[in-house]
C-alpha cells in the first residue's frame, strides 16, 4: 500500500512518569475556551460499573441491569434528587430486543421519576460519545439544564437469530389458519433452515471484520507485530498501576444478584513480550500481526455521566469536574480508513477550539487494537497523509506518549462498545485534576469509518 512508504520509525516506550508519582501541580494558566453569550456546560460526575470480560461475573444479567447499576451509582455519588434530571440518553450497539430503549428501562429500574423522558442512541464504539454530545446539545439549546448520559454493552448474551428462511416459515406458521396449512409449512423446513445467524463485528458495507481491517491498516502503515505487542503491554502495565494506586475513581462497586460484589475491572493482565509473541494471528492468517493479546476483548459494562449547565450545577451546590468544550464527528472510507477517526477528528476539533497539539495536557484515545492506535499515530506524523487526505500543508503531529493514555485504555480496561466514550471523558477530567493540566482531548474511531473528538477543559480547582 502507498502508506507503507511513509513508514515512521518505531515508537520506543520508555518508562513513563506516572501521575500518582508526580507532585501535585497547579493548573497552567492558559486562555479559557469560555465564549461570551455561550452557555458553559460541565461534567459534574462520571461513574461506571467495573468492565468485565464477557462470560464472567455478569453472564446471567441483562443489559438494563448494568445500565441501572451505573445510574444508581451516579445517584449515590452525587446525591442527585431522582426528579432533578430533565432527560436521560444512553448509547448501545448490540441491542437486547426486549429492552430496545434501554435508557428508559434502566432509568425506571434505577428509580428515576417516570416523568423524565429517555432515549437510546447507537453509533458503534462512539455511542456514549453521541449520548453525551446530544446532552450538550439539549442544554445549549435551552431545552434542558441537567441531562444524564451513558452507555451500556452486554456481550455475554447477544441476540442469535434463526436463518431468514426459518424466520419466514415461523411467521407464516403464526398466520396459518388451518391444520393443513400448518403441516405444509412444517414439512417445508429443511436442515439448512436450522443453522443460526451469529452476530459479527463486521462492516455491513464491506463484509470485513474489524480485526481484519485493523490488520490491513497496520500493514499499510508498516506497523510491526513487535510495536503492537509493546503498545498492548504498555496499556496493561499502566492500567495495573492506575488500578493499584486507586486512580480509577470512576469505578463503582456493584453487587451482582446471586454473585459476589464486583469492584474492579478483570481484564487487566500485564504479560511479557515473550508470552505475547507466542500467540498466533487472530484475523489475517497465518501472517497477520493482530492477535488476541494486542486487541481489545469482548466486554460487559455500563457508564453514566451527569452533564449540566454550569449555572444549574452551581445553584445545586455541585463542584463540576470539567467543562465540555468543542467536539466534532468525522466520517471516512469504511474500507481502507475504517479506524482512522482520531487522525481526522483531532485536527478538526483543535481548529474549532483554536488550540494546537502543544496546548493539550491529557490525551485519551480509544484503543480498539494496538495496530489501530499505532497506525493513527503514524498517519498523524506523516506530512504526505496530512497533505493528501486531510487537505493540510503538513502533518497533524503526534501526542507525546508521556501525556497519552497514562491510566491504561480499552486494550486493558476493556471496551463495552456503548460505554467507552463516557469512560474516556471521565478519565480526562480526573487526569486533568490529578496532573494540574488545563486541556484534554478525547478521540475515538468507530465502525462505519466514523470517529469523534472532543476538547475538555479543567474546572478551576
Amino acid at each position: 500500500s502507498k502508506y507503507v512508504f511513509f513508514y515512521v520509525s518505531s515508537w520506543i516506550y520508555t518508562s513513563i512518569s506516572y501521575c500518582c508519582y508526580f507532585p501535585s501541580v497547579q493548573t497552567k494558566s492558559k486562555k479559557t475556551l469560555a465564549r461570551p453569550g455561550v452557555k458553559n456546560i460541565v461534567l459534574v460526575e462520571g461513574v461506571r460499573t467495573p468492565f468485565l470480560l464477557s462470560g464472567t461475573t455478569y453472564a446471567d444479567l441483562m443489559p438494563h441491569d448494568l445500565a441501572r447499576a451505573a445510574l444508581q451509582g451516579l445517584l449515590h455519588r452525587t446525591g442527585l434528587p431522582k426528579d432533578a434530571v430533565d432527560y436521560i440518553i444512553y448509547g448501545t450497539v448490540i441491542q437486547e430486543v426486549k429492552t430496545s430503549n434501554v435508557a428508559r428501562e434502566a432509568a425506571l429500574g434505577a428509580g428515576f421519576s417516570d416523568k423524565i423522558p429517555a432515549h437510546t442512541v447507537t453509533m458503534a464504539c462512539i455511542s456514549s460519545n453521541q449520548a453525551m454530545t446530544s446532552a450538550v446539545g439539549l442544554i445549549a439549546a435551552g431545552q434542558c439544564d441537567a441531562v444524564v448520559a451513558g452507555g451500556v454493552e452486554f456481550m455475554s448474551d447477544v441476540p442469535i437469530r434463526h436463518s431468514r428462511k426459518m424466520r419466514k416459515t415461523m411467521l407464516s406458521l403464526n398466520k396459518a389458519k388451518t391444520l393443513g396449512q400448518r403441516l405444509s409449512l412444517i414439512g417445508s423446513i429443511r436442515l439448512a433452515h436450522l443453522s443460526p445467524e451469529l452476530p459479527a463485528v463486521a462492516e455491513f458495507s464491506t463484509a470485513e471484520t474489524m480485526g481484519h481491517s485493523a490488520d490491513r491498516l497496520a500493514a499499510a502503515f508498516g506497523v510491526s507485530r513487535v510495536e503492537q505487542d509493546e503498545f498492548a503491554l504498555r496499556s496493561h502495565t499502566l492500567a495495573k498501576k492506575a488500578q493499584d494506586a486507586g486512580l480509577l475513581q470512576d469505578v463503582i462497586s456493584f453487587k451482582v444478584p446471586g454473585r459476589d460484589i464486583v469492584s474492579k475491572d478483570n481484564g487487566i493482565r500485564p504479560s511479557s513480550m515473550e508470552q505475547m509473541g507466542k500467540l498466533k494471528a487472530a484475523f489475517v492468517k497465518p501472517h497477520g500481526t493482530v492477535t488476541a493479546a494486542n486487541s481489545s476483548f469482548l466486554t460487559d459494562g455500563a457508564s453514566a455521566v451527569l452533564v449540566m449547565s454550569e449555572e444549574k450545577a452551581l445553584a445545586m451546590g455541585y463542584k463540576p469536574k470539567a467543562y465540555l468544550r468543542d467536539f466534532v464527528y468525522v466520517s471516512q472510507d469504511p474500507k481502507d480508513q475504517l479506524l482512522l477517526g482520531p487522525t481526522y477528528g483531532t485536527p478538526k476539533v483543535l481548529e474549532r477550539a483554536g488550540l494546537s497539539m502543544s496546548d493539550i495536557d491529557v490525551f485519551e484515545f480509544h484503543e480498539a487494537f494496538a495496530g489501530q492506535i499505532m497506525a493513527n499515530l503514524k498517519a498523524m506524523d506523516s506530512d504526505w497523509f496530512g497533505q493528501t487526505y486531510l487537505g493540510r500543508k503538513s502533518k497533524v503531529g503526534t501526542p507525546p506518549m508521556e501525556k497519552f493514555n497514562l491510566w491504561g485504555g480499552s486494550l486493558s480496561l476493556g471496551h463495552p462498545f456503548g460505554a467507552t466514550g463516557c469512560r474516556l471523558v471521565t478519565t480526562v477530567a480526573h487526569r486533568l485534576q490529578k496532573e494540574g493540566g488545563q486541556y484534554g482531548l478525547v478521540a475515538a474511531c468507530a465502525a462505519g469509518g466514523q470517529g469523534h473528538a472532543m476538547v475538555i477543559e479543567a474546572y478551576p480547582q
